[in-house]
Parts: structure tokens; sequence; C-alpha cells
């Protein structure tokens, strides 16, 4: 890790030019100082907004919408099962008939499961 943060020091490392650096604070403060010089009223200005901005919920609501939409048999096909080997993914739900599982697993006895030696 520390081979590639120098690496990407090494890249982005460059002599600094006074002459191309422009400082827009300065710039503002020098504007807003002149206003008041001026007697003019003194607003916030606007943030400058995005033009390419997505609400994230209007696009879930539309991409919900339109898969419910193409969900609908409107082409006719049967939905597909679940495979074959999908019930062994699951994870087990604690209840009356694991808790009963368990205690039958529980009564038999540890020497039937131990290896037999001759």
């Amino acid at each position: 890790m520390l081979d590639l943060a120098k690496h990407i020091v090494e890249q982005k490392s460059a002599e600094f030019d006074p002459e191309k650096f422009e400082d827009h604070y300065e710039a503002a403060l020098a504007e807003l100082i002149n206003q008041k010089r001026n007697g003019k009223t003194i607003a916030a200005k606007p943030r400058p907004r995005g033009e390419n901005v997505v609400d994230l919920m209007d696009a879930l609501k539309r991409s919900i919408a339109g898969e419910r939409a193409s969900a609908a048999p409107a082409t006719g096909k049967k939905p597909r099962k679940a495979a074959a080997g999908q019930k062994e993914m699951l994870l087990p739900i604690s209840g009356k008939r694991a808790a009963k599982a368990e205690t039958k697993k529980a009564d038999k006895p540890a020497a039937a499961k131990a290896r037999k030696r001759a």
C-alpha cells in the first residue's frame, strides 16, 4: 500500500507556478467588499445546481413500476421454478420442528457414532 501511495504522489506532483494559481475565495471576497463599499445590499448567492442530478427515490419507484409491468404474464411464459439444490442453501429457522429434531439427535448414544476398533 505504501508503494501505491508513493506512486500516486509522484504522478500527481509537479512544480508550483503561482502565475497559474487562481484563488476563487479571494476573488469572491474582493467582490463582496466592493459591493459593501458601493452601498449595495448583500445577499447570499444561490448554490449552483448540477444539471444531471437524479432523484434516487423517483428512479427507484420507476424501476419497481417497470418490474411489475414486465412481471405480468404478457409474454405467456411461466415463472421459473427454484433450483433443486436451493433448499440446502437456506438457513434453518428455529421453531418447534427444529427443537424436536435437535432433541432426537441428542438422544442417540455417542457410542453408536464412534468407530468400532478391532
